[in-house]
């Protein structure tokens, strides 16, 4: 490889920073010769964390991990020293966390009366059993691009084991069958630990502290250059035939347009798509902006490449409807620990210890979640943080007569102490940042063969893709997995590397997940 080669990551998202490092470690190129460019002020996209104790904290959302899956993301992070004790590998000081705080939900789903659902049964009837088995086992090409109610009757939406899959994995009924069938595959185990989320695995500080913060310092230690508060607004590119090789990139840093002029061999890896574009946050006093697509920019260079361009995907099957994609989260900042108390006493559960406790007869469908604190780097040790959200956010609250996405901080906090029966006073101390996401679940969107391209679409020199609307078989969006996965795959076949990539662990097949989920589904 030419010690001269360049490498240009547009966006600066966990796929980003992770291609970056697979460049180093497994492609032997220089740190300095690489360099990631983000429009906003951070670079971790989606996996974001911000705030101090004065302020209020906030963050978009949190990522389930695992690690009998996540098989790239722990490769990955098994060579990033931990922040705390650089001896250590991030996955170790994460494997050290979770023997230390173990997972079992005692509180996951509860009812109107503020009872604790029991969640030893999933609820299936006869009927819901066979048109499950039905879509697990249909080929993923004989699903085309059914939704998930093409498949399941509407009793299936009432059992429990639906509130607790969809609000762990955030799935919708109007949601890709096939995107479903892959979660039940990719996700077996998690079928018979549902009701506990046993399984999951949790980082020792928010994502954006414990898997953003030391993977970029690291990356940063290496040479590589990070670039703020640029947009790449489009590529020059030269196509021959049905290649298509990246020449140019045209940029606009700190307002200023610039263009970048690639030499041969230099490399292009785009961030196609966003799920948190045009997300907003408020306050105790204000509802989040209403933002639509053409806010951020995230989708315009997508639809630039792609137009008239079948092998570079179709941007317009995931965002193309609001109404179908979007959900509200908010962040509660804490500086009396009442609430936490009263939380332990109802749920069982230490801080850190529980899952999401969704509150199953919730008009929002509204899930919160309390974990080991201090979730936040520079957290203050008499300051708690929590974090939830609601699938339904333009529906009227129970307890709110306004749609959530339309509601002030403060008046979220009052629908969730009218679930948990709470005096509001539990809540004097709090602020609430609410955030609103148009597109977090666009990538769940029905589509059809073709509308997510590969990580290295056909023809292409040297451009990739790496994001969450790439195609890769097997696997499952809405995961860090996901995006780690796809940067190593682009980086691996662009460079033509032949070491193995840590192949997605088919637990569907095993005998003993397969009898697991049986007995689950049978109860």
């Amino acid at each position: 490889m030419s010690s001269t080669r360049k490498a240009y990551f547009v966006g600066g998202g966990i796929g980003s920073l992770a291609g970056a490092a697979f460049l180093i470690r497994d492609g032997g190129m220089a740190g300095s010769q690489i360099s990631i460019m983000e429009a906003g002020a951070l670079m971790g996209g989606s996996l974001d964390g911000a705030g101090d104790a004065e302020s209020g904290y906030s963050m978009r959302g949190g990522r389930m991990l695992t690690t009998d899956n996540y098989e790239c993301t722990w490769n990955l992070f098994k060579s990033i020293p931990s922040l705390t004790h650089p001896e250590n590998s991030v996955f170790d000081e994460t494997l050290e966390f979770n023997a230390k705080h173990v997972s079992h939900a005692l509180a996951r789903l509860v009812d109107s009366r503020r009872a604790k659902v029991a969640v030893a049964s999933m609820g299936f009837s006869v009927h819901d059993r066979m048109e499950l088995l039905k879509l697990a086992i249909a080929q993923e090409d004989s699903l085309g691009i059914s939704r998930i109610t093409d498949h399941l009757s509407p009793s299936f939406f009432d059992t429990a084991f639906w509130s607790m899959w969809v609000t762990t994995f955030a799935f919708q009924p109007w949601h890709s069958a096939v995107e479903f069938r892959r979660y039940l595959h990719r996700f077996l185990l998690e079928f018979s630990r549902i009701e506990t989320l046993a399984g999951v695995k949790r980082t020792v500080l928010n994502q954006y502290d414990s898997l953003v913060v030391p993977l970029q310092r690291w990356l940063v230690a290496q040479g590589v250059r990070m670039i703020n508060d640029c947009t790449v607004i489009d590529l020059g590119y030269k196509t021959n035939g049905d290649s298509f090789e990246v020449i140019a990139l045209h940029c606009i840093l700190k307002g200023t347009a610039e263009t970048i002029q690639l030499e041969d061999g230099d490399l292009t890896f785009v961030q196609n798509g966003s799920m948190t574009d045009a997300s907003s946050l408020g306050s105790m006093t204000a509802a989040p902006a209403k933002l639509k697509k053409t806010h951020n920019g995230a989708w315009t260079l997508w639809e630039k490449l792609a137009e008239g361009r079948p092998m570079l995907g179709n941007p317009a099957a995931f965002n193309s409807c609001i109404a179908q994609s979007d959900w509200a989260s908010f962040t509660v900042t804490l500086k009396d620990p009442g609430f936490f108390d009263q939380m332990q006493r109802f749920s069982g559960n230490e801080a850190g210890t529980g899952g999401l406790v969704t509150f199953k007869d919730s008009n929002w469908l509204m899930s919160i979640v309390l974990a080991h604190q201090p979730h936040f780097a520079n957290q203050p040790a008499d300051v708690q943080v929590f974090w939830g959200y609601g699938l339904f956010p333009d529906r009227i609250g129970n307890f709110v007569p306004k749609a959530m996405a339309d509601c002030t901080g403060a008046e979220l906090l009052q629908e969730l102490c009218g679930h948990l029966r709470f005096d509001l006073d539990t809540m004097a101390t709090a602020n609430c940042i609410p955030c609103r996401m148009p597109f977090i679940t666009s990538m769940f969107m029905p589509r059809a063969p073709g509308d997510r391209p590969l990580p290295v679409p056909p023809g292409t020199k040297n451009f990739a893709f790496i994001s969450q609307f790439v195609e890769i078989p097997m696997d499952t969006v809405f995961t860090v997995e996901f995006s780690v996965r796809a940067a190593q795959m682009a980086v691996y076949q662009l460079l033509s590397i032949s070491k193995p990539i840590p192949p997605v662990t088919p637990h569907d097949k095993s005998l003993h997940a397969q009898f697991d989920a049986l007995v689950k589904a049978l109860q």
